[in-house]
């Protein structure tokens, strides 16, 4: 099954809700990053979870970033979306590892207490950005509590990363479910009722169901509508030239203790891991370029 979102509504306009699988996304994420099983199911949680709110941004030059500093020994992690279905992401430490909680990997030990910062960026004078507390450091009941704090919009967000015994994964998704201000007693009683019986994400996703299907059980009852479906993928937009900039920003000084080294150097893409080489050749040409701004 390739990665997709797929968005929907329900009870007649009372619910808006999006699904997605991105087992594919997270296993990139993991090789890109050498990510230990914690690392990826964080990560792997809060790529998920991202690409679904940059689904939900309407101009394809929007961009969505949300960023955990937080207090546990992952430190923190960064994810960017766009509204295309790209998304891009890293944790501030990749080799965290955790004994496992309940049998499952501890991802609100990884992360421990913090705070989750989402910055939209719609093309205006400022962006728009939300902070809120980490609740549980578990990433899916973060992101609820956000929408209901910052965006003032109910929600229910299911995330979840199964791993395979050689540390791959196995699969991936989730769902973030949003109930509009007018939304009639009754649905919410059956919406609520629903995912209270629902099985866990990593349940649906192992056994076979694809965002449709975990939406018709979600949704069960209440005339589930899927409006459209989007590709998703993990995607990083760097290049040797937005890596010279930043080279070039570091200022003069750095760079030119760089050239005195008289080594090439590499330097990474901190959202993919890819190596950017620059002989000393290169580093004095982007020295006079520093100098002539």
């Amino acid at each position: 099954m390739k990665d997709y979102i797929v968005r929907a509504s329900a009870a007649y306009t009372q619910i808006r809700a999006f699904a997605a699988v991105t087992t594919d996304m997270v296993e990139e994420a993991r090789q890109r990053h050498g990510t230990s099983p914690v690392a990826t199911a964080a990560l792997g949680r809060l790529l998920t979870g991202g690409v679904m709110m940059g689904s939900m941004m309407k101009n394809p030059t929007d961009m969505l970033t949300i960023q955990i500093k937080c207090s546990g020994p992952i430190q923190g992690l960064t994810v960017t979306a766009d509204s295309q279905g790209n998304v891009k992401g890293y944790v501030f430490d990749p080799d965290v590892m955790l004994p496992p909680k309940n049998g499952k990997l501890d991802v609100g030990g990884a992360l421990g207490q913090g705070v989750m910062t989402v910055i939209k960026d719609m093309g205006l004078k400022e962006p728009y950005s939300g902070q809120t507390i980490l609740q549980t450091g578990e990433i899916a009941e973060d992101l609820t509590y956000y929408f209901a704090t910052s965006e003032q919009v109910p929600s229910s967000v299911g995330l979840g990363v199964l791993m395979e015994h050689d540390n791959t994964v196995r699969c991936a998704g989730g769902f973030i479910v949003q109930v509009m201000p007018f939304i009639e007693d009754e649905v919410l009683n059956k919406l609520e009722q629903n995912i209270q019986n629902i099985q866990s994400v990593t349940s649906m996703l192992d056994n076979g169901h694809t965002p449709e299907e975990m939406l018709a059980q979600v949704l069960d009852g209440l005339d589930l509508e899927i409006t459209d479906t989007m590709p998703a993928r993990f995607y990083c937009n760097c290049s040797k030239e937005r890596i010279e900039k930043a080279i070039i920003s570091v200022g003069k000084k750095e760079i030119q203790a760089m050239i005195d080294d008289g080594k090439d150097i590499e330097v990474k893409c901190h959202f993919c891991n890819t190596a950017y080489n620059y002989t000393v050749d290169e580093l004095e040409g982007l020295l006079k370029k520093a100098k002539a701004r």
